[in-house]
């Protein structure tokens, strides 16, 4: 892994924001007065799935078309975190996760876990296989309340 060298000014703002993160001195850089070069590790990553907006009703629309049903169907026990787009909240006991493909996959929360908590998005603490699994991983609300994934179900629409 590389580091760039950042303006001192962006290192201290930096390292005020995360506190996590190690700072230490360019070898090679001369210490001078006016040049300071430093370097920032980040420890931790997280990263934040937002809520998918609602589509506002067309008033010109002659006739609002029935809402989807979905059904579900099994899956694999992980999915790539790269490919979650946006969460969404159709059921008290699970998200539904919308991919960047256009599919969506339901994840049921453990027990005692209300999927109300995920109203405003989540965060996924990446793992390091990049993947996010169920009975392993657990999504975290923007609210600081977190939750295991005990399964994925693939969703497909009703004929």
């Amino acid at each position: 892994m590389t580091a760039l060298p950042l303006p001192a000014a962006t290192a201290m703002l930096l390292m005020l924001a995360l506190p996590g993160a190690a700072q230490r001195r360019v070898a090679d850089a001369p210490a001078t007065p006016t040049t300071v070069r430093t370097e920032v590790r980040i420890q931790r990553m997280i990263i934040r799935v937002p809520r998918a907006p609602f589509a506002p009703v067309a008033f010109s629309a002659p006739r609002a078309l029935p809402p989807i049903q979905w059904v579900e169907k099994r899956t694999d026990r992980c999915l790539p975190v790269q490919n979650v787009a946006a969460v969404t909240i159709s059921r008290t006991d699970s998200v539904d996760l919308l991919l960047n493909g256009g599919g969506r996959v339901r994840a049921r929360l453990a027990d005692d876990c209300p999927s109300l908590d995920f109203y405003s998005g989540m965060y996924i603490k990446p793992s390091s296989d990049g993947r996010m699994c169920a009975s392993r991983d657990v999504i975290r609300s923007r609210t600081g309340g977190q939750c295991r994934i005990a399964q994925f179900r693939a969703l497909v629409p009703a004929r």
